[in-house]
């Protein structure tokens, strides 16, 4: 390693490093637990899964996401809430290990872009709501944020004035100082500038909640906690969910921020890697933690060479745990949830969502659905509703698409395309193209679409041409048995030209080859409407010599 990437690592992971210690604090406060345990799941959540991602500057943190699936899983109903959360990392961590071995990266590209921004946008609305608290110093007993926000709009007048100035002043310092060469170092400046107004605030008789309110910081780093296996069942659904989380996130970093050959990153190793930084995380009483896009940008934004600025950044942050412990609980609460909320904005992506809006109604839908779910509803549920929704729409989708089109065989060897009849025509070869995705769910419209069959059909056959199909779903092959039976029973016949030889395999074994009989189904091969023109003429013949009289 050259001398110059080493000093470019020793940048950047000292900036990241700085970053994280108020970014960790405000994790674990978003996620209602320990604020440490957000300092220590960064911590320890780099190292783990710093030289085991397949995206080289992937930076493990607690991201906001997760800390708001971690708040809503009721940890203080635990007979050892702190331990549960521990144990609740290590889940999250296996679970991620099993998707990157069962190499589930490949299964995120069923989740549509709709579902994914309103989800995405709920929870930078989430994070906002969940501070308004501790930004104005208002405390509500109702059931969820969006209600307790409207608490707070109903009653302003329980608004904390001085917590209210602390957190407004952090607010734009964080947004000025973001603009100046500063830039993500004005985070930290901005909280230590908002610390420094409660303090003052406090000299003056004016109490502003600080960190070291909630938890005293140790100048020491955390032995190994394990996890209480008695809590496994009641938390698994829970790790799923954050499993869930981090590895979408952790999709999307390893889709924006290339490696340093130009290559994108395994997401499958990646999802290793995230799970490597659950379980160092859990061991060391972090929180649950995932690929972070603000933080792994941040260090590529600062000139990361090698994966070696992660562990400086880590670095960094344990050694202002062990010398600098007492200032970081002097942090204030207002100016911590200043950042959250500065994050919040800026995860709201208002052309995201006009975007998926101009679409159409159903992906509107979608994301409607999605984060209003993720609004009201605990956050593990709303991941999974979310999937369902997503398998649903794709599924209704997949099946309104298909459609039925007449192939019309031309003298000089053209095939002319045009709508199917509604109803067969008598001493006609009528052959019909299928589009779309032929399963379970599009039975119902394939068959709609044939031609109607009745006495004047009489003598026909109907030739169903199937490239490109493997493999027929059982309820496609219930259609087409049908269909033939039908045909069958008015002196007519269905033909079927098939290009996979494991079509035909399937056709011979649910016996519908011999339902079908002689001429019953053409091998399609690598010459364009080869068999189409075999069978048509073979159909034309049938017609003109059987006269419907079954002969095969």
């Amino acid at each position: 390693m050259d001398r110059r990437g080493l000093g470019k690592d020793a940048v950047s992971g000292m900036v990241l490093g700085v970053e994280s210690v108020p970014d960790g604090l405000a994790s674990g406060l978003l996620a209602g637990v320990n604020p440490l345990a957000g300092l220590y799941g960064y911590l320890y959540g780099m190292v783990g899964a710093a030289f085991l991602t397949g995206t080289t500057f992937m930076a493990v943190q607690a991201t906001g996401a997760m800390a708001l699936v971690v708040a809503d899983v009721d940890l203080a109903s635990y007979q050892d809430p702190a331990r549960a959360l521990f144990t609740l990392a290590v889940l999250t961590g296996f679970v991620m290990i099993l998707a990157g071995v069962l190499r589930a990266g490949t299964l995120l590209r069923f989740v549509p872009t709709a579902v994914m921004t309103g989800f995405v946008t709920a929870v930078g609305l989430n994070i906002l709501l969940g501070q308004l608290a501790n930004f104005t110093g208002f405390e509500s007993d109702a059931g969820n944020r969006v209600l307790r926000a409207l608490d707070l709009v109903l009653h302003p007048w329980g608004v904390d004035v001085w917590v209210l100035t602390v957190g407004v002043v952090t607010t734009a310092a964080i947004v000025l100082l973001q603009r100046t060469p500063l830039r993500s170092l004005g985070l930290v400046v901005a909280i230590v500038l908002g610390s420094l107004l409660a303090a003052g605030l406090d000299r003056w008789g004016h109490d502003v909640p600080l960190v070291s309110d909630l938890a005293d910081i140790p100048n020491s780093l955390p032995g190994p906690v394990l996890p209480d296996l008695s809590d496994t069942a009641s938390l698994s659904l829970a790790a799923v969910s954050l499993a869930f989380v981090g590895l979408v996130q952790g999709a999307a970093i390893s889709a924006g921020i290339p490696n340093p050959d130009g290559a994108r990153g395994d997401p499958n190793r990646d999802f290793v890697g995230q799970g490597a930084g659950n379980l160092a995380a859990g061991l060391f009483q972090g929180m649950p933690v995932g690929g972070s896009m603000s933080a792994s940008a941040l260090l590529v934004a600062s000139g990361a060479h090698s994966r070696l600025a992660l562990v400086v950044a880590a670095g960094v942050m344990a050694v202002t745990v062990l010398l600098f412990a007492d200032v970081v609980g002097l942090v204030a609460m207002p100016a911590l949830a200043a950042l959250l909320i500065v994050v919040a904005v800026g995860t709201i992506k208002p052309a995201a969502v006009l975007s998926v809006w101009r679409t159409g109604p159903v992906q509107a839908a979608l994301m409607g659905v999605t984060l209003v779910l993720t609004l009201l509803v605990p956050l593990q549920y709303a991941v999974l509703v979310g999937v369902g929704l997503a398998i649903v729409a794709f599924v209704a989708q997949q099946s309104n698409r298909l459609t039925v089109r007449r192939l019309v065989p031309s003298p000089d060897g053209r095939m002319r395309e045009c709508d199917a009849p509604r109803t067969l025509p008598a001493g006609t070869v009528t052959v019909l193209q299928p589009y779309g995705s032929l399963f379970f769910a599009s039975a119902p419209v394939f068959r709609a679409q044939l031609p109607r069959v009745d006495d004047s059909s009489a003598p026909a056959v109907v030739v169903l041409r199937f490239r490109g199909v493997d493999q027929f779903a059982l309820s496609i092959i219930d259609v087409l048995r049908g269909y033939a039976g039908e045909l069958s029973a008015v002196g007519s016949r269905l033909v079927l030209v098939v290009s996979s030889d494991r079509a035909v395999r399937q056709l011979e074994d649910v016996g519908l080859a011999a339902q079908l009989g002689t001429h019953g189904v053409y091998r399609g091969w690598e010459w364009l409407g080869e068999a189409v023109r075999r069978a048509y003429q073979d159909s034309q013949q049938w017609i003109e010599h059987g006269r419907g009289d079954g002969a095969g």
